[in-house]
């Protein structure tokens, strides 16, 4: 989970830093506005994407390591137990995380509830199209899907622009995408990028209700009106007609010309960065084996030359099997039951709510004993329980290659986990 944040944020700040750079000052304001919501939602996808053709770029040097001990045999061996308290089970971050969506929740309902008391003290009356909140003793200005809510302290000259500004948003659903966004704050509250996302889109909606009035007035007129400072509700999801911090940037926007038809093609550059970005999801399957690979280059650590289970022409012989057909499938059977009859899932762990998998890897030596145990987990307290397990196997027949006694690694993933 923590690696799919990583890429979100990764792959979002990529999407900004390319608006930024080279879209947020063109006059394509809906090219923009398809931009930021598109590639939000893409951002939430592409690490789930592994596409089997950029899989196959990924070569035997990449990795660095032989086929060969990517064939070490595992056995997946879940092991539980009950927990009385089901807080126990819960780790710290899934906690903050809980209570973080909480309060963020809260927050999304406050703001809901401030639209409905202005709607319920205001003056409400029905028009085509759209309902016009009167609020008294205010100078508010801000639309809320078809509500138009006007302070009744907004000049009478002016109300005809601002009701025309508004309209644009109504008719544009623009309060769906920040509602969208208020959600994604929710969901992903410690994420910056998604305040940031919403601000870029705020923005936008301004641009385009700015560009679409302005064709009918004079702009010298309505940047007359931009320069009013208006009150403005602290509501992050509404579209409020002037917000000091836009003001000059509408100014701005509204002087331009309209960009080129050919600078679209800006747009372009949104290819290679996905392709970039699907290549890296997609080479993560080999990545996801990541304790496999590390085990490798344990096990090329050696100074024997080990002979990989897999491959063994005479596997190890677990005590109890000397007369089993399959030796191997014996071996395996034997370690699985050793780790369940041995298993202790540790009580500090278990106070904590750690739990997850531990990669062993181990060395049956040409003398029959366990040596060269290394592990890779969680956390120490799951990885020194699996390695005690291992340290209780009893001596072995060793293996054989071409009858001579031989190092034989044996890996194995030990789940722990809590029900």
């Amino acid at each position: 989970m923590i690696q799919y944040i990583l890429e979100i944020i990764a792959f979002q700040l990529l999407f900004l830093v390319v608006y930024d750079l080279f879209l947020k000052q063109e006059t394509f304001f809906q090219w923009n506005r398809f931009y930021l919501i598109g590639t939000f939602v893409l951002s939430l996808v592409l690490p789930w994407i592994k596409i089997e053709a950029f899989k196959t770029m990924v070569t035997q040097e990449f990795v660095g390591y032989p086929v060969l001990f990517w064939q070490l045999d595992g056995i997946a061996v879940t092991l539980a137990v009950k927990e009385t308290n089901w807080l126990a089970s819960l780790s710290t971050e899934y906690i903050v995380f809980g209570i973080g969506t909480m309060l963020a929740t809260l927050l999304l309902l406050y703001k809901l509830l401030q639209i409905y008391w202005l709607k319920e003290k205001g003056s409400i009356r029905y028009y085509n199209g759209f309902t016009k909140v009167v609020v008294k003793k205010s100078e508010l200005v801000f639309s809320f899907f078809k509500h138009i809510f006007l302070g009744e302290f907004i000049k009478k000259e002016n109300e005809a622009n601002i009701i025309a500004h508004e309209l644009v948003h109504i008719k544009q659903w623009h309060t769906l995408d920040l509602l969208f966004f208020e959600v994604m704050r929710i969901l992903f509250w410690f994420n910056p990028l998604v305040y940031v996302y919403q601000n870029r889109v705020s923005e936008l909606h301004e641009f385009i209700a700015d560009s679409i009035v302005a064709k009918d007035n004079k702009k010298e007129q309505y940047q007359t009106l931009l320069a009013e400072v208006f009150q403005t509700q602290n509501i992050s999801f509404v579209n409020q007609f002037c917000k000091s911090s836009l003001i000059k940037k509408r100014i701005i926007m509204l002087s331009k010309e309209e960009s080129k038809k050919v600078y679209q093609f800006k747009y372009l550059l949104l290819v290679p960065l996905l392709i970039g970005m699907l290549v890296y999801t997609s080479c993560e399957v080999k990545n996801e084996t990541k304790d496999e690979i590390n085990n490798i280059e344990l096990v090329n650590s050696i100074d024997e030359e080990p002979i990989p289970f897999a491959i063994v022409q005479e596997a190890p012989i677990f005590p109890g099997c000397e007369s089993a057909s399959d030796k191997k499938a014996c071996f395996k059977e034997s370690i699985e039951n050793h780790i369940r009859k041995h298993f202790n899932f540790p009580k500090e762990a278990q106070e904590l709510g750690i739990q997850g998998r531990v990669s062993i890897l181990f060395t049956v030596s040409s003398n029959g004993t366990i040596k060269n145990i290394r592990k890779r987990g969680p956390h120490e307290f799951l990885e020194n329980e699996a390695v005690r397990i291992i340290e209780r196997l009893p001596q072995m027949q060793p293996g054989r290659q071409d009858g001579k006694a031989v190092d034989v690694p044996f890996a194995i993933p030990i789940t722990f986990k809590l029900n």
